[in-house]
């Protein structure tokens, strides 16, 4: 599942492949966002943590999950 997080004031968005669901990546997000931590915390595939201050999101982009194309389209 890609994962694309806008940040306020950075030219680049935060870009994650997460093992998690849409649903999963939604729920934590919604959490963040309502909660007074003010951090929203995901994990990508791989192990690593992004950490993002909820006061700095810009958008959540949650992908649709999408498996490896080989060959050519018509």
């Amino acid at each position: 599942m890609e994962v694309k997080i806008g940040v306020q004031n950075a030219s680049r968005e935060l870009v994650l492949d997460s093992a998690e669901s849409a649903d999963a990546v939604e729920k934590v997000v919604a959490a963040a966002l309502s909660s007074d931590a003010g951090v929203l915390t995901l994990a990508d595939s791989k192990g690593r943590k992004v950490i993002v201050p909820t006061d700095k999101l810009a958008y959540v982009e949650i992908g649709s999950p999408s498996a490896g194309q080989v060959g050519f389209r018509s």
